[in-house]
């Protein structure tokens, strides 16, 4: 397994919904290294949700996307690194805003950068 799923926390049992995703390297990595992807739709009691934005107003898909994790399960925000239309702030803002904290980040690509959400363990 490649060390990106290993950073997100991917394992071969973990139920993954990919929402948003068009990086073909990445889907041709995790796509055979997971039991039952889910494209384009959430599942419910996701592992992990990995969902890629372009824009703000796309980030108002964290709210709704909460009920489909399991207790322990994390979204993965996926945004284009350095850009304006789109920052690290506007990304932790909205992760506040739905109720969630971020608790790690690492590079997805040359070109984007992942954060990941989770619900608070108090609310567990």
């Amino acid at each position: 397994m490649s060390e990106l799923l290993h950073n997100l926390g991917v394992k071969p049992e973990s139920r993954v919904s990919l929402l948003g995703i068009r990086d073909a390297e990445f889907l041709r990595a995790i796509l055979p290294n997971v039991t039952n992807p889910s494209q384009h739709r959430a599942t419910k009691d996701s592992d992990l949700i990995i969902l890629g934005v372009e824009a703000e107003g796309q980030l108002k898909r964290l709210e709704p996307l909460k009920k489909y994790l399991t207790p322990n399960g994390a979204i993965w925000i996926v945004y284009p690194k350095g850009q304006s239309h789109i920052t690290q702030a506007q990304v932790f803002a909205a992760i506040k805003s739905a109720g969630l904290t971020d608790n790690k980040v690492c590079s997805f690509s040359e070109t984007h950068t992942a954060l990941r959400a989770c619900i608070p363990v108090l609310q567990r």
